[in-house]
């Protein structure tokens, strides 16, 4: 008997690759609302193919009473958010496809936030509620790492059980963290309006903790007191030795260290050198992939998961939030080291590892179980950008070198002894680049030593002694706080880049070396003195732990929530018995933040103009008393913004220097001054000046005289010249 079957993807691009993939593969396209969707039949049964655009149901509290907030719901998104608006029509076409199924597959990516977006259509279509009980009598899911036709026949073929327990751990996450956010981010708020100011503030259940890192290390690098040191060093045969001493913290004792090797004989005590085998990188996983591509490319870790995303939408590679660094049998390795062979960019290394039948992989220690690691499906990639093709290269190489032989390093240790003080050298050398030759991103420090012989005369080159002073810990970037949450285990692979973009938003945090600012730091003052546990990791992975217990069925979703609205209300009494001293220190704060990143004093008020960004994400400068008073100024967008500490002499507004694709230029805020007048006038006569210049070369080249190239003037493709008609004799000849 013939049925009708809905598949939900996550994303049109996913969608039309199942509709191609499945059936006769020729699907039919109709549309509702001005969205597409497809049709195509398998033989036996109608298959409707639509598609979601992320998530179009979010977490909405019911009334409107005090905090703590308890009583939630789920809603369609374009209901909350004007700026989901948008998914209106695809939840629309949804519901009017699925009205005539019966039976429903989701096809959304295979992880938790996939589970749920599905699962929540799924409830809205069936029930028309999306706030009741998920059937799952008449509901399967699909389960793929690419979206390679191969792989989606496979899925289709073998639908598995629909994963509850998913759906339940991810519905969890999203009422915990929304209630954690919402009831700490208006305590936070209530508190600085006791002190009279209004501002947007957000404090989340993975913010806090990562906020608390970077405060720490910033208090640590603030409290540093570098300490000055010496090193004496000294070079034979060109060779650079330390001191065994290593730091010498009194000068003295450096001196006569240096004084007794300059005097000293150089005996050798040690020479060993042995080769060692270096095993080849893992592939990679989400954390390593996004960590690599902003050490080798400078590409931020978040636009790294949106371009990773794109490739995988497209075939070229799979899924990308996993945190596996696994790469099973069951993926047909030869075929896609073969498919990689057909790319001249990687035939020759793909041929090698054929040649020698190598597919057994090298792989890391981190497993996932719903996705293997990063790979490349072996398909052809088509019209990259400049970011999607390094991206797909790395990963390629990444892929192949982990099939290559291992490298081979001699490492060499060399001790010498001066009467008494000791000295020792290292370095290595590669013998056998194996692996290191596929994956050309990574270049070790090699450092090549020289034999030393037991009966060689040694002499000193030169000894030097060395004053320096200790460095206090670096600050975070990006990358490295996500590689640390992931460490400690906070937040999932898919959001800690979306974390630490919210604590940029909230202007906590600056710069590419993340520094906590001082309203930043005010915040973790005020949370640490009278609210600890909101900073406290402890409770993040208590909570994550007990999530991960519901994916695997040994505690209830009941529980977890339970659990987690008596933390919210155990800190929010805290927040209230204390809210009028952390408003002030949050008050505080924030004058001193607005102090150090003043542009300049608001000719209405008297005021500090300050760098603010508004909803939509534009940068401005605004005047420090809003709301009572509005004075604002437009500025250059993408462009560093740096006070001068000067004024306008006509328009009074402070000057600012701006810093934008590579050029440099100072102006005044007031959009109106005169002296803005001429900028046109100067725009317009160099507009008229080049187009002059233009006019003119072309005057002078049609005037010259037309050169015959010769053959070896031609251009080195042309293997013969190239034939010329008759001149034709002019009347005066």
């Amino acid at each position: 008997m013939l049925m009708n079957k809905l598949i939900i993807a996550e994303k049109p691009s996913v969608a039309l690759r199942i509709a191609m993939s499945l059936g006769d593969g020729k699907p039919r396209t109709n549309y509702v609302s001005g969205v597409r969707y497809y049709e195509v039949s398998d033989g036996s049964d109608m298959l409707y193919i639509v598609a979601a655009a992320g998530h179009l149901f979010t977490i909405r509290e019911r009334g409107k009473g005090d905090i703590p907030v308890f009583d939630v719901e789920w809603v369609e998104s374009f209901k909350v958010n004007t700026s989901s608006y948008f998914t209106k029509k695809y939840l629309d076409t949804i519901a009017s496809v699925g009205r005539k199924c019966a039976f429903f597959i989701n096809a959304c990516d295979y992880d938790i936030e996939g589970t749920v977006i599905g699962s929540n259509i799924i409830k809205y279509v069936v029930n028309g509620n999306v706030n009741s009980e998920l059937r799952t009598d008449s509901a399967k899911r699909m389960r793929f790492s690419t979206t390679t036709r191969s792989d989606l026949i496979d899925s289709y073929k073998g639908l598995n059980d629909f994963d509850l327990l998913n759906f339940y751990a991810g519905e969890t996450r999203h009422k915990i963290d929304w209630l954690w956010g919402i009831n700490m981010s208006r305590a936070l708020m209530r508190a600085i309006s006791s002190a009279g100011i209004r501002k947007v503030l957000s404090i989340g259940r993975v913010q806090g903790p990562a906020l608390s890192i970077l405060a720490e290390r910033e208090k640590s690098i603030k409290s540093f007191k570098p300490q000055p040191y010496w090193k004496v060093v000294m070079f034979v045969k060109g060779v650079r030795f330390e001191n065994k001493r290593d730091k010498i913290f009194e000068k003295s004792e450096a001196e006569q260290a240096l004084e007794k090797t300059k005097k000293g004989t150089v005996v050798l005590k040690g020479f060993d050198s042995k080769d060692r085998s270096v095993r080849p990188f893992p592939p990679f996983d989400l954390t390593s992939l996004q960590l690599e591509a902003n050490r080798t490319f400078g590409i931020d870790p978040s636009r790294t998961l949106a371009l990773a995303q794109s490739l995988y939408e497209r075939s070229y590679i799979s899924y990308p939030r996993t945190s596996s660094q696994k790469l099973p049998a069951t993926l047909n390795l030869p075929r896609i080291i073969k498919a990689l062979a057909a790319n001249p960019r990687y035939k020759e290394h793909a041929e090698k590892l054929i040649s020698a039948s190598r597919f057994r992989p090298a792989e890391g220690f981190k497993e996932d179980e719903a996705h293997p690691s990063i790979y490349p499906t072996g398909e052809s990639p088509l019209k990259l950008t400049d970011e999607e093709a390094k991206l797909y290269d790395l990963i390629a190489r990444r892929f192949l070198a982990c099939f290559a032989e291992y490298a081979v390093f001699e490492s060499t240790n060399v001790s010498l002894d001066v009467d008494g003080e000791q000295y020792s050298a290292s370095g290595e050398r590669i013998k056998k680049p194996e692996w290191l030759d596929f994956y050309t991103y990574y270049k070790p420090k090699v450092a090549d030593i020289p034999v030393f012989a037991s009966n060689e005369k040694l002499v000193q080159d030169k000894t030097d002694m060395k004053e320096l002073v200790t460095e206090p810990p670096k600050r975070f970037s990006k990358a490295s706080l996500i590689a640390l949450l992931e460490d400690k285990e906070l937040g999932t692979k898919a959001t800690r880049a979306e974390i630490i973009d919210t604590l940029f938003k909230r202007e906590y945090i600056k710069g590419a070396a993340l520094q906590v600012t001082e309203f930043g730091m005010s915040i973790y003052d005020a949370l640490s003195m009278y609210c600890a546990s909101l900073l406290d990791e402890k409770f993040t992975r208590k909570l994550e732990d007990d999530m991960n217990s519901i994916t695997k069925g040994t505690m209830a979703k009941e529980t977890v929530i339970d659990e987690g609205k008596s933390m919210i209300t155990e800190i929010i009494a805290d927040f209230k018995k204390n809210e009028k001293q952390i408003g002030d220190e949050l008050a505080k704060g924030l004058k001193e933040s607005e102090v150090s990143s003043r542009i300049g004093v608001c000719n209405r008020c008297g005021g500090n103009l300050v760098l603010r960004r508004s909803k939509t994400g534009k940068s401005f400068i605004g005047c420090s008393n809003w709301p009572s008073c509005n004075n604002t100024y437009s500025v250059p967008q993408y462009a560093r913004i740096v006070p001068t500490g000067k004024v306008c002499e006509i328009c009074k507004t402070p000057k600012i220097k701006v810093f934008r694709k590579g050029k440099v230029f100072e102006m005044d805020l007031d959009p109106n001054c005169p002296t803005k007048q001429d900028w046109a006038k100067k725009e317009e006569a160099q507009n008229e000046k080049a187009q002059l210049d233009v006019k003119k070369a072309s005057e002078l080249k049609a005037k010259e005289p037309v050169k015959e190239k010769t053959v070896e003037e031609a251009p080195a493709k042309a293997k013969k010249p190239r034939k010329r008609a008759a001149r034709k004799p002019k009347k005066s000849e």
